[in-house]
């Protein structure tokens, strides 16, 4: 899954640390989100969603090959 964790964060002034800590996770849970690595939980992804003032899917972005047609 793809996703615009950066450019939220950055729009939003925020650091890797601060988004952490805002989210109650680690700092490398950003990161592993960030890079693709790690796909948050529902429950994650709509706080992650409420923090950015959007919804989930201007954040995350599900392709085509996440799933079987």
């Amino acid at each position: 899954m793809k996703n615009n964790m950066v450019e939220f964060r950055r729009k939003f002034d925020y650091s890797q640390e601060k988004l952490a800590e805002l989210l109650g996770v680690s700092r490398q849970t950003v990161i592993s989100i960030e890079k693709g690595k790690y796909n948050p939980s529902l429950p994650l992804a709509m706080i992650v969603a409420e923090l950015f003032q959007t919804n989930v899917e201007n954040v995350f972005i599900l392709e085509e090959k996440d799933y079987k047609k």
